[in-house]
């Protein structure tokens, strides 16, 4: 078995026993709603069971939502039928097949860390596009491998081209038990 049927394996047995909970999504998008665009096109990146693209197919955007789990998939693919969000869910190794330049006024990626990734993700944004972004930095829940987690500033590194939004890193400063921690976040403009 190679490496990437390792990790789809993994997943796959996460994602069985698990139901869509749209509720779950993350705070990067939840919080920021107000400046998703009124139409267009969006991508859940590593969507796991979906929440995001569900959210996204709620505010009117044509969304498409790939992951590497076909269980996943399959999931995500019965509740948006279910409750008749039009989406596009697929299965899809998207460090092997990234996004087109180009393609999405959307781009949604929470937990889910690629660092050679970020240029392509910032070329698949069309002119005025945003990304939401949120993945593990610095200490707290999440990987404890620093391959998957984001140092400090590191965020706004990886997409310097865009022009950020909204960008929130706590770190360890102040009141260790409120805000968000152990994560950073960011929603940036291809301009």
């Amino acid at each position: 078995m190679n490496e990437k049927d390792t990790l789809r394996q993994k997943w796959d047995e996460r994602y069985r026993g698990m139901a869509v909970d749209e509720a779950r999504a993350a705070r990067v998008l939840t919080d920021n709603l107000h400046l998703l665009p009124a139409h267009g096109r969006a991508l859940d990146l590593a969507c796991g069971l979906g929440a995001h693209a569900c959210v996204l197919a709620r505010a009117g955007l044509q969304v498409d939502a790939w992951d590497l789990s076909p269980v996943a998939i399959g999931r995500l693919q019965a509740h948006a039928a279910a409750h008749g969000l039009a989406l596009r869910a697929a299965v899809r190794d998207a460090v092997a097949v990234p996004p087109p330049p180009a393609g999405y006024d959307v781009i949604v990626a929470v937990h889910f860390l690629e660092r050679r990734l970020a240029p392509a993700l910032m070329a698949a944004l069309r002119p005025g596009g945003l990304l939401f972004y949120q993945t593990f930095a610095g200490v707290g829940p999440g990987p404890s491998n620093p391959v998957f987690r984001l140092a400090r500033g590191e965020i706004l590194r990886l997409f310097a081209d865009l022009t950020p939004v909204v960008y929130r890193e706590e770190h360890d400063l102040g009141d260790k038990d409120r805000g968000l921690r152990g994560e950073a976040l960011l929603v940036a403009q291809r301009t």
